[in-house]
């Protein structure tokens, strides 16, 4: 089980203490989301402050791109750890798996909520990761949506019947509540934003994410 607390909901003014909350609870990945303002309506982040993190932290960045035509960009983002663009985001989506793969970096594919798993079929096979967002990406405060779980669960299925090698992702509204069903599903790796920057402590929503995912995990 991976926790990646997402960066776009901590406090900008107290970043470097959110930071050290974040690592001192034994958490080392970050998750960034990169935002255009077009594939989704909000705006967030961009090549300057994955290289900032890089440089001064040694945090595991991964890098989300939610922005139209991510071909253009990947090059500015070769400071991240893993890449994750959107089936939706893009016409040349195999351009992209290539483009990430001949810089050295993980990559990742991300599903909106009506995109059916049988469009990546032929793409199942070249990622490391499927990102499946459990709302709509770029929009805040939403409820999770827990169809989705049966996407995790056919996310599996075909993982074991292939023999892939690619981890389960879900982004969106994870709590130590929501956080269960996804594990049930399949899912093992977690983004979380509000509700850990959102609480009493980053370290005590962290520690009851990872104490609702141990009592649940396979």
């Amino acid at each position: 089980m991976i926790i990646e607390p997402s960066l776009l909901n901590a406090n900008t003014y107290d970043i470097k203490n959110n930071l050290n909350e974040i690592k001192e609870s034994g958490i080392n990945y970050l998750h960034i989301d990169v935002m255009d303002g077009h594939f989704v309506p909000s705006q967030a982040f961009g090549p300057n402050t994955i290289n900032d993190l890089k440089k001064n932290t040694d945090f595991i960045l991964d890098v989300h791109l939610m922005i139209e035509n991510p071909e253009n960009y990947i090059s500015d983002y070769r400071n991240a750890d893993i890449i994750t663009v959107h089936y939706e985001a893009t016409r040349h989506l195999f351009r992209n798996i290539q483009m990430i793969k001949s810089l050295g970096i993980k990559v990742g594919v991300a599903i909106n909520l009506a995109t059916p798993i049988c469009v990546i079929n032929d793409i199942l096979p070249l990622v490391d990761r499927i990102l499946v967002m459990t709302i709509n990406p770029g929009v805040s405060n939403q409820l999770f949506i827990r169809e989705m779980s049966r996407k995790i669960s056919e996310l599996v299925n075909r993982k074991e019947e292939n023999n892939f090698h690619y981890d389960i992702e879900v982004d969106g509204n994870i709590t130590n509540e929501t956080i269960k069903e996804c594990i049930v599903a399949g899912a093992s790796i977690f983004v979380s934003g509000g509700y850990i920057f959102n609480g009493d402590s980053i370290k005590n929503r962290i520690n009851s994410l990872i104490k609702a995912g141990e009592k649940y995990e396979h």
